[in-house]
């Protein structure tokens, strides 16, 4: 039986190819996503564990925000004197280390990294574990003077001598560069600019008694934990922080993990999607080629084969695909890795693909996804194998299925359909977020799941109005593909479902994103009452030069600042609610259109009082009046009351969770050294829009990374936000379109060799080669656009109950993009055309007398 196996399995070697692509695929995306998060991991961690300090002392992190208050949290520079007399200290160091400050060359261009990742304005000493070394130039000697990175000169194209500009939060200061310091060590993608450390406080943090931290080097037979303990000893209790070199590299490896995480399970989602259209394909193959082999299944028996052998036979066939598709591709995410290693060194993180890391559990990954694919994905067709009886040998009967009844299916899809229909219906009535996208999740699986094993009931009644017009159109040669695609349900829904696996996605994801943008165009609408907006492109935080110029620029009238703060509530249901509070001037509600359903803008913008989103309100127990503690950073806390509650579809949700705001005078006095993250400004009567836009920009021409926004620039802003995700989804949906389109292939060049005597007969009667090939053209279209009818009305139903999980979070607009939708159905109608060529030149290419004569 082995020996009859493994001859099988080498004879059928090319019909199996493509089900062999499939896993390939699958695994190349597992084994890629592996490899790569565990190589990024491991030289972070490298990084970390030798640029680190044995010690190091920062200010203690309370409560952290999304949106940036632009504050830098320090401790005393004079900390540092008191530290290097402690007993075991070799050295220590004050540092001043500023993220995200912009520098800027002579003709206003930024000069840091395009990338996202920020540009560092730091102090420059030299220890055994800098990260640079100094490669030409000199150090820089006291005010005006700096080094530049090597990655970042080589990239802006900066010599040494260049004149740059530098703008921090005290203020503009330029610097000539007066060196290149070139990495020991992977560069993360940032861009670092070094200062003289006896100036750095006073450029940076506005201040020379200030650091950002102190960086302690232990004395030879002194341990971290020895160094640490003595080290808290002598400066006693305080706001401060203190991490070993572990604890600081651990703690930098669990700040990157998030960004790891999210590369991770975006490549594992692509694999997800590769593994599930795989096994639609997988098991096509496998119940057409036992179809085929139906003959030579019986003789086996009636040679004494019993039915564990010949199940165990066609399992082992699968098994030898799913280790040759998992080696192929374990081999192809090697390459996928590589890839993506060279891709981030154009971000600017210089990776060695020479470090790539193949961790034990990548390969035993890689196999137990490619071979336990397969053999689930087989084992149906391996049941049907076995029930092969000796007499099939003779009567050479079918066993994939045709003309059984799809009572089972019927009743089981009815079933989990139902199920499926009831928690989406219970997602679109539920109160709360959480509990609906619980039941969206669950409704989303389940009707997936009805669908693909209720497809084959569907194939006669929707095929025969897809196909409806193919006799009229094309005669014979039509009636005949609308009735090969009919012939076999089972086979036609299979084929179907990979494609419809792909398409539901695009069209759940599509409807979500036009509904969040029609809601954010409707916001942006209701609540942006500002001629112009000045923000940052990355949303960081700016400097306050930038208030100032755009407050002396001819024609403006009024501009209301916007800062963020972390903040951390004491609700009265005992509750402590972390979230990020926003902060406005005065008269906003000339630049805002904020809708109450209590209290007002001035409440809630005077000294000491807070406004709050009336749901949020509702389910804390917090009413118009009630006095509640907010935490700010550093431990300051104030007593507030809420002095207005926001409607949040109308309001359009100001800071985040709980639609916090309060005056920027309270920012300002709990906050201090905070930034400005927006500008709202309207111009002054008589000034016309352009005329004000064009010196806006000339006033902030110096200031790169801020642009000027109208609300139309507002929302296209928005749209690209989404549009992100949205190009995912489609990169997703690209995915399954290639493994589909593998799958229609593999089906027809299957059924072209099941039906070889029929084709023959054909021929012989006349049907002409041209013919034949529109024939299995029309038959693959008709699968196509099945498929994506299929995928897309399940999609659409999706993307409406994503809508209503959206309006617990005030984006109410529905939206169904129908050009995108008939696109999609149009784009299925040419990936049929596609997949058809193979198979249709094959048969035409067919002989007459060989085919007549097959058996």
């Amino acid at each position: 039986m082995l020996k009859a196996t493994l001859r099988s399995f080498l004879a059928h070697k090319g019909r199996l190819a493509l089900s062999a692509l499939a896993v390939v695929l699958s695994v190349a995306f597992v084994a890629g996503s592996l490899i790569f998060s565990d190589t990024v991991a491991r030289t972070f961690d490298r990084l970390f564990a030798s640029t680190s300090a044995d010690v190091t002392i920062v200010p203690k992190e309370d409560l952290k925000s999304r949106a940036p208050s632009g504050a830098v949290r320090t401790v005393p520079a004079a900390l540092r004197d008191r530290v290097a007399k402690v007993d075991g200290v070799a050295a220590a160091h004050a540092d001043v280390s500023v993220p995200y400050v912009v520098v800027v060359d002579r003709h206003d261009r930024s000069v840091g990294p395009t990338s996202g990742a920020p540009t560092i304005a730091t102090s420059w000493y030299v220890t055994r574990r800098s990260p640079v070394k100094l490669t030409s130039g000199h150090a820089p000697r006291g005010a005006g003077e700096a080094l530049l990175d090597a990655d970042t000169a080589a990239r802006r194209h900066v010599r040494i001598g260049d004149t740059l500009r530098v703008q921090a939060r005290p203020g503009t200061f330029p610097v000539r560069v007066v060196g290149i310091a070139t990495f020991t060590t992977t560069n993360p993608g940032s861009a670092l600019v070094f200062l003289d450390p006896a100036v750095a406080g006073r450029e940076l943090l506005g201040s020379a008694d200030r650091a950002t931290g102190i960086s302690v080097d232990a004395a030879p037979g002194v341990t971290d934990r020895e160094l640490k303990r003595r080290v808290g000893e002598a400066i006693g209790p305080g706001p401060y922080d203190l991490k070993t070199a572990d604890e600081r590299a651990e703690s930098a490896a669990a700040d990157l993990g998030g960004f790891l995480d999210v590369v991770k399970w975006v490549m594992l989602g692509f694999a997800g999607i590769a593994v599930l259209v795989g096994v639609f394909l997988i098991v096509n193959t496998f119940s057409m080629l036992i179809a085929q082999r139906t003959r030579e299944l019986g003789l086996l028996r009636a040679l004494g084969a019993d039915r564990r052998q010949v199940r165990r036979s066609v399992l082992t066939e699968a098994v030898l695909l799913g280790v040759t598709g998992s080696t192929l591709g374990l081999a192809a995410g090697i390459g996928l890795a590589f890839g993506l290693i060279r891709l981030m060194g154009t971000f600017g993180m210089n990776l060695k693909a020479t470090e790539m890391v193949i961790g034990w559990g990548t390969p035993v990954a890689a196999y137990a996804v490619g071979v336990g694919v397969t053999f689930v994905a087989a084992y149906l067709p391996a049941r049907r194998a076995a029930g092969v009886s000796p007499m099939a040998a003779l009567a050479d009967a079918e066993v994939a299925g045709v003309g059984k009844p799809l009572k089972a299916r019927a009743i089981t899809g009815t079933l989990v359909g139902a199920v499926g229909a009831a928690a989406l219906a219970g997602c679109a009535a539920a109160s709360r977020t959480g509990s609906a996208a619980s039941l969206l999740g669950l409704g989303v699986v389940l009707t997936l799941v009805a669908t693909v094993i209720a497809g084959p009931l569907l194939v006669r009644p929707v095929i025969r109005v897809l196909g409806g017009a193919f006799p009229a159109l094309f005669g014979p040669v039509g009636r005949m593909s609308q009735r090969n695609a009919l012939r076999n349900p089972r086979r036609t829904g299979a084929t179907a479902a990979a494609l419809m696996v792909g398409l539901a996605l695009v069209g759940g994801m599509s409807v979500a994103s036009a509904s969040m943008s029609a809601s954010f165009d409707r916001q942006i609408d209701k609540t942006l009452g500002a001629d112009f907006t000045v923000q940052n492109a990355n949303f960081m935080p700016f400097t306050g030069e930038i208030t100032d110029r755009v407050r002396g620029t001819e024609g403006v009238w009024l501009v209301v600042r916007q800062r963020f703060a972390p903040v951390a509530v004491r609700l009265p249901d005992g509750r402590r609610v972390t979230t990020t509070a926003a902060g406005y001037d005065d008269r906003l509600d000339q630049v805002a259109h904020v809708t109450y359903a209590a209290g007002n803008t001035a409440a809630a913008l005077a000294d000491g009082g807070l406004g709050m989103d009336a749901a949020f309100a509702r389910d804390h127990g917090v009413r118009l009046g009630s006095a509640v503690t907010v935490g700010f950073p550093g431990g300051r806390t104030a007593r507030m009351t809420v002095g207005a509650l926001t409607d949040q579809d109308g309001s359009g949700g100001f800071g985040s969770q709980g639609g916090l705001f309060l005056g920027i005078a309270a920012v300002e006095k709990y906050v201090p050294g905070g930034q400005d993250a927006a500008l709202y400004v309207d111009k002054a009567p008589g000034t016309g829009a352009d005329a004000l836009r064009a010196r806006l920009e000339r006033t902030l021409k110096p200031y790169p990374q801020v642009q000027v926004r109208d609300q139309a620039d507002y929302k296209k802003l928005v749209h690209d936000q989404i549009a992100v995700l949205l190009y995912l989804v489609y990169a997703l949906l690209g995915l399954a379109i290639v493994i589909a389109v593998l799958g229609v292939v593999n089906t027809l060049a299957l059924s072209v060799v099941e039906r070889t005597r029929e084709i023959g007969l054909l021929r012989a009667i006349g049907l002409g080669r041209r013919q034949l090939r529109r024939m299995i053209r029309l038959e693959s279209v008709v699968i196509a656009v099945f498929g994506a009818v299929l995928g897309l009305g399940l999609g659409l139903v999706w993307g409406v109950c994503v809508q209503q999980v959206l309006a617990l979070q005030g984006m109410t607009a529905l939206a169904i993009p129908w050009g995108t939708i008939v696109a999609v159905v149009v784009g299925s109608a040419v990936v049929g055309i596609v997949a058809a060529l193979l198979p249709a030149l094959r048969a035409s290419r067919m002989n007459v007398l060989a085919a007549i004569a097959h058996e």
